[in-house]
């Protein structure tokens, strides 16, 4: 069952299992505001029980690119087309959210990015490998963030 995330109401439902909830609803909310903003899209998430199918999408990518698969439980995905832009979205137990941008007629603007929760440690399986960068963010506290350019198609 998905729901569409309000960013003017910041709710931990479907994050309540986070030991970092809050500021991962924040770092959620805030997407849905920029995909508002940006493109009027509905940002909706489903939870990670009921979209495998995107889990599935999200791994392999990882797997193939860089070899990583993260041991923190997946609590919710979200995954849609936005002009010529296909996304994908997991969050992390942990506070971690993986997002693929993957455009559907330039292979060279692809990427994965991760963004970690105020709060949160740098996950083992990204701890030395990416450098993050910090951006504040009214609704999330300070997110930081690494990205890389996805080279295979997918």
């Amino acid at each position: 069952m998905s729901h569409i995330v309000d960013f003017k109401n910041v709710s931990t439902t479907g994050l309540e299992s986070s030991p970092v909830a809050e500021a991962l609803a924040g770092l959620r909310a805030n997407e849905a505001r920029y995909f508002m903003n940006k493109y009027k899209h509905a940002f909706a998430v489903v939870p990670a029980g009921e979209s495998q199918e995107t889990l599935d999408y999200v791994n392999r990518i990882l797997q193939e690119e860089r070899g990583l698969s993260f041991s923190a439980r997946p609590l919710e995905t979200s995954r849609f087309q936005v002009e010529n832009i296909k996304w994908a979205f997991v969050f992390y137990e942990d506070g971690l959210e993986v997002n693929v941008l993957y455009t559907v007629d330039d292979p060279k603007k692809r990427a994965v990015g991760f963004k970690l929760s105020e709060g949160m440690a740098v996950p083992a399986e990204l701890e030395g490998k990416f450098k993050f960068a910090r951006q504040k963010s009214a609704l999330a506290g300070t997110i930081r963030g690494s990205f890389f350019v996805i080279k295979g198609e997918y």
